[in-house]
C-alpha cells in the first residue's frame, strides 16, 4: 500500500489518497477544494479513485469530495448522522470497506463536531493508521464549539466535549501503540490550539505527550479544552452547510469570476478587497477598502473579516496573484461573492501615513494605542499599557468604540494583522490620524531589549 499526504499550508489542511498496491485502487481522505491533485496522483499510478471518505463536515474549508464522486464515479462514504445532501454511503461504527489486502473501519468519534469519522486502515488484518480527521491533531485535539450553530445536528460545546473526552480515551487510545496517526490538519488551524510542526505520529507518542491525553477527570477535561480557545470565523458555519449539500465543481466556479480592467469603475459603496503589499496599499487604494495582504493565511483572513452574505471586489499586485487569489477565496467557497478580480489599483486618492516610530516609542501616551490580538495573546504578552484590546475579526463592528481625541496607532504581534487592521480604523475615524506600527512591533517585544 502507499499512503499518501497532501498539504495546504495556508489551511494547514492535511489531506490523504491511500493506494492498494493489489487493486490499483485509491481512497482519499478529507480533500481539498481543488482536485487536480488527487486526479495527478492516480494517473501517476495507474490507479482509479473508488471512494472518498469525509471525516465530517469541514468548516474551514470546502471539500471536493462531491465534485470528485461526480467526475470518477467514486462512492463518498460520510456517517448518517451528517445528514448530507449529495450521493452517498453511510459509513459508521461497524460498516468497512475492503481493497485487496486493505480494509477501512469506520469509528464514529464524536467532539470536534456530532458526526466526526476516524478511519482505521488496517492490511491483512493489523492495524496500520488511523485518520482522524479534527478528532485527535498531533499534540492536541479538535476544538469542540464549532457545531452550536451549524450542521445537521448541533450541540453544545460542553456537550461535545465531554464527546471528545470519550472518543479519545475510549476508542483512539485503545488503538496499538505503532498505529499512525493522520489528522487533518496541523499546526496553525484554527479547528484547534495547537502549535506544533509535526504532520503525523502514532497513538503511542501522542499518548505519551498529547496534552488532552494525560489523565484527566472529564470535569477538568472540559475545562481545559474549552479555555482560551480562539475566535471562530465568519465563514465556518458557511463551509458546514456547503460541504453538508456537496460544493459545484471547483474550475468552472472559478472561471466564472469576472476579471476588470485596472481602471474599471466599481460599484459605489462596494466592498474592495486589496491584496497589494501593505506598503503599496497605503501610498494609494480605493476608499474603504481593506488590506487583507496576499502573504500569511489570505483565506483565513478573508473569511474572518468578510461575511458569507457580502460580495466584494478583489484587487491583486499582478496576474499570477490574481489567479492565486482566486483559488485561494474559492477554497472557502467565496468565489461567487467576487463582483470582480483586478490587477492594480481602481484608485490612489486615498492613503495611509507613516508612522514616526521614534517619535511614537518616546511619547506613546500621546496616541490611543489599539491592540488586534486575539485576547489571549494580549493577556500572555501585554505590550503598551492602557492599549485598547479589540480582535481583529471584531474590529469592523467595533471601530465606532476607538476614541479620537489623539492619534491611533494599530498594533499586531508582527505586522500582517495591523496592515488589515489600519486598514479597516482609518475609513471607520475620518477625521482622526491613523497608523499602522507594523513589522516595527518587534522591537517592543520584551525579548528584542
Amino acid at each position: 500500500m502507499k499512503i499518501e499526504q497532501f498539504e495546504d499550508q495556508g489551511l494547514s489542511h492535511f489531506s490523504y489518497a491511500i493506494l492498494s498496491k493489489e487493486t490499483r485502487e485509491i481512497v482519499l481522505v478529507d480533500p481539498a477544494r481543488n482536485p487536480q491533485q488527487y486526479y495527478d496522483f492516480a494517473k501517476a499510478n495507474d490507479a482509479k479513485i473508488v471512494a472518498v471518505i469525509e471525516t465530517h463536515p469541514h468548516a474551514d474549508f470546502v471539500s471536493s469530495h462531491a465534485e470528485i464522486a461526480r467526475a470518477s464515479g467514486a462512492t463518498v462514504r460520510v456517517s448518517k448522522l451528517l445528514g448530507a445532501g449529495y450521493p452517498h454511503q453511510a459509513f459508521d461504527e461497524g460498516d468497512t470497506l475492503t481493497l485487496g489486502k486493505l480494509t477501512f473501519r469506520a469509528l464514529n468519534t464524536p467532539g470536534h463536531s456530532p458526526d466526526s469519522l476516524s478511519i482505521v486502515l488496517a492490511r491483512e488484518g493489523k492495524d496500520q493508521a488511523v485518520f482522524t480527521g479534527d478528532t485527535l491533531l498531533i499534540g492536541d485535539v479538535g476544538r469542540p464549539d464549532l457545531r452550536e450553530n451549524a450542521g445537521n445536528l448541533t450541540a453544545k460545546r460542553e456537550e461535545l466535549a465531554k464527546q471528545l473526552y470519550h472518543s479519545t480515551r475510549d476508542k483512539l487510545m485503545k488503538l496499538a501503540d505503532d498505529v499512525q496517526v493522520y489528522p487533518a490538519h496541523g499546526a496553525g488551524s484554527l479547528c484547534s490550539k495547537g502549535k506544533g510542526g509535526a504532520s503525523s505520529s502514532t497513538i503511542g507518542t501522542e499518548k505519551s505527550g498529547n496534552y488532552a491525553l494525560r489523565p484527566l477527570s472529564e470535569e477538568d477535561f472540559v475545562q481545559e479544552l474549552l479555555a482560551d480557545q480562539s475566535f471562530i470565523p465568519q465563514y465556518f458555519g458557511y463551509n458546514v452547510e456547503l460541504n453538508k449539500a456537496g460544493a459545484p465543481d471547483f474550475a468552472p466556479s472559478v472561471a466564472k469570476v469576472a476579471h476588470l480592467a485596472s481602471g474599471a469603475d466599481l460599484e459605489p459603496g462596494a466592498l474592495v478587497i486589496d491584496a497589494r503589499p501593505e506598503a503599496d496599499f497605503k501610498q494609494g487604494h480605493h476608499a474603504g477598502a481593506l488590506n487583507v495582504q496576499q502573504g500569511g493565511k489570505f483565506e483565513t483572513w478573508l473569511g474572518s473579516l468578510v461575511s458569507p452574505e457580502e460580495r466584494f471586489y478583489l484587487v491583486a499586485p499582478d496576474e499570477q496573484t490574481r489567479k492565486d487569489l482566486i483559488a485561494k477565496t474559492a477554497k472557502i467557497g467565496y468565489e461567487s461573492l467576487i463582483q470582480g478580480a483586478m490587477v492594480g489599483t481602481p484608485s490612489t486618492e486615498t492613503t495611509l501615513p507613516k508612522l514616526d516610530v521614534d517619535a511614537f516609542r518616546a511619547h506613546p501616551e500621546r496616541y490611543t494605542i489599539v491592540d488586534i490580538r486575539n485576547a489571549s495573546e494580549t493577556k500572555a504578552e501585554p505590550l503598551f499599557a492602557n492599549a485598547l484590546n479589540i480582535p481583529l475579526p471584531e474590529l469592523r463592528g467595533r471601530a465606532a468604540e476607538i476614541p479620537t481625541d489623539k492619534p491611533v496607532v494599530v498594533h499586531c504581534a508582527g505586522g500582517y494583522r495591523s496592515a488589515a487592521g489600519s486598514s479597516i480604523v482609518a475609513p471607520a475615524l475620518p477625521g482622526t490620524e491613523v497608523f499602522d506600527l507594523g513589522e516595527a512591533v518587534k522591537t517592543f517585544l520584551p525579548a528584542a531589549h
